[in-house]
């Protein structure tokens, strides 16, 4: 897989309505924190689960194709093994832009990344990437800096 480059992160976090594919219905987990996150930097979050109807307050959709007014660009942090059907959904919805967490990869790559049908971030961790974020992500962006893991 080839390195992120950090102008394709810059063009995702300008976006401002995405879909959260993956999150999860435990306020515990770490997915919540993120779209917390997310919601306080003021992004139009926009949850997928087909387990539950709401999080938080806002409507939960079963599947990225059911929201409507369509999103920007869909993060999506699933097991690695449901991946590659979220990434099929994102194209068949007409989303090109997606984010894939760290360690949510699908194992074997995916054919509409490789056909140029979706612009990928993968194997980022979005905290990394946010103004004024808090000290242990401060720490992991150093880390990654110093090993030359960070996008360029």
């Amino acid at each position: 897989m080839s390195r992120n480059q950090l102008s394709m992160i810059d063009d995702f976090l300008a976006l401002r309505r995405i879909a959260f594919i993956g999150i999860s219905r435990n306020p515990r987990d770490f997915s919540r924190l993120l779209d917390k996150e997310l919601v306080k930097r003021r992004y139009d979050v926009v949850p997928v689960n087909p387990q539950t109807d709401e999080i938080d307050g806002r409507h939960s959709f079963a599947s990225i194709s059911e929201i409507d007014p369509p999103v920007e660009g869909a993060l999506v942090m699933l097991p690695s093994e449901h991946t590659a059907e979220a990434l099929d959904a994102c194209v068949d919805a007409g989303v090109s832009r997606v984010w894939i967490h760290r360690g949510c990869e699908p194992p074997n790559g995916h054919d509409a990344t490789r056909k140029g049908k979706l612009a990928v971030i993968s194997g980022e961790c979005m905290f990394m990437f946010f103004p004024n974020t808090g000290l242990i992500h401060r720490v992991h962006r150093a880390i990654d800096r110093f090993t030359g893991r960070y996008p360029i």
